[in-house]
C-alpha cells in the first residue's frame, strides 16, 4: 500500500472477524488516520463468478506467478503488500512471499484465527481433503454435509455409498461424487438457519475446512448442539518469516507503523 498519490495492494479478501470484508474496504471501526485517501487495489482470483467486490480499486484475475507478482507490485509502485487470501490459497500466498524476496516491498500475511473446539464438539482432524475422504467412513456419516468449497469434491468423487449436501456460491465442475445435492449459497449465515438445514436434511456428519471467522462458524454450533460430529481439515502450511496479523486493526497498525 501506499500513500495517497500511490496505490495499495492487497491479494485477495481479508480474512477480518466478520464475514470476510476485502481489504480494499472500510475496516471495521478502523480510523481514517493517516491512511485517509489511501489508495487500496483488492486483487481477487477470480474464482467466484459474481464475487462481492469492496470500496475502491480491484482487479480480477491472476498474475502470471511470482514473477508477473513482482513486476505487477513494481509496475504500479506499490508500497506494502498485504497477503489477505483465503487460508486455503495456499500458492498465492507463497508467491507473495516470494515476490516480496524479489522486490523488497514490505509484506503482511492477513490471517483470521483459526476455530478451535468448545466443550461438546466432536471433532476429527485430517491434514488434506484426500485424508479426510479416508476418514469419512469411519465416522459412519450416511448423509454428508460437505463444506469444503467446491474446488476440491474430486476428493471425495470416489466415495458411491455416502448422500452429500455441498454448499457452494457458485456450482461445482469436474468429478464428484455420485450422489449429490448442490445448495448455492453465500455466507454469512446464521444459526437458526444452520439448525433448521441439518435437521431438515438429516445430516449426520459435518465436514469442513479451518477456514474461521464468523460468517460460517454458525455451523459448528449447530453441529455441536445436534451431536454431530465434525471432520476439520487443517490449514497448510504457510511461508517461513512473513509477519502475520489477526484482524484488520493490527493490519491498519503495521501499515502506520511500516515505512
Amino acid at each position: 500500500m501506499r500513500r495517497p498519490e500511490a496505490p495499495s495492494y492487497a491479494c485477495g479478501p481479508a480474512p477480518g472477524p466478520g464475514a470476510g470484508r476485502p481489504v480494499g474496504g472500510p475496516a471495521p471501526d478502523g480510523p481514517p488516520g493517516p491512511w485517509a485517501g489511501t489508495r487500496v487495489t483488492t486483487s481477487l482470483a477470480g474464482r467466484v463468478a459474481s464475487p462481492v467486490l469492496p470500496p475502491g480499486e480491484s482487479r480480477i484475475g491472476g498474475f502470471g506467478g511470482v514473477t508477473g507478482l513482482a513486476a505487477w507490485t513494481v509496475a504500479h509502485d506499490v508500497t506494502h503488500v498485504v497477503d489477505a487470501t483465503h487460508p486455503f490459497a495456499e500458492r498465492m500466498s507463497f508467491n507473495a512471499s516470494e515476490a516480496h524476496a524479489l522486490t523488497g516491498v514490505p509484506l503482511l500475511a492477513l490471517r483470521r484465527p483459526g476455530w478451535t473446539p468448545e466443550p461438546g464438539d466432536a471433532w476429527t482432524f485430517s491434514d488434506s481433503l484426500a485424508g479426510a475422504a479416508a476418514l469419512l467412513p469411519e465416522l459412519g456419516g450416511g448423509r454428508v454435509f460437505l463444506t469444503t468449497g467446491r474446488m476440491g469434491l474430486h476428493a471425495f468423487a470416489h466415495l458411491a455409498d455416502p448422500w452429500f449436501l455441498v454448499r457452494s456460491v457458485d456450482p461445482p465442475a469436474g468429478p464428484v461424487p455420485p450422489r449429490l445435492e448442490v445448495l448455492l449459497d453465500r455466507g454469512p449465515f446464521t444459526l437458526d438457519g444452520e439448525r433448521e438445514l441439518l435437521a431438515r436434511r438429516r445430516i449426520d456428519v459435518l465436514v469442513t475446512k479451518d477456514s474461521g471467522g464468523s460468517a460460517t462458524a454458525p455451523k459448528l454450533t449447530a453441529a455441536r448442539e445436534a451431536g454431530l460430529p465434525v471432520l476439520v481439515v487443517r490449514r497448510p502450511p504457510t511461508p517461513w518469516g512473513v509477519p502475520e496479523a489477526g484482524s484488520v486493526r493490527a493490519a491498519l497498525d503495521w501499515l502506520t507503523h511500516t515505512p
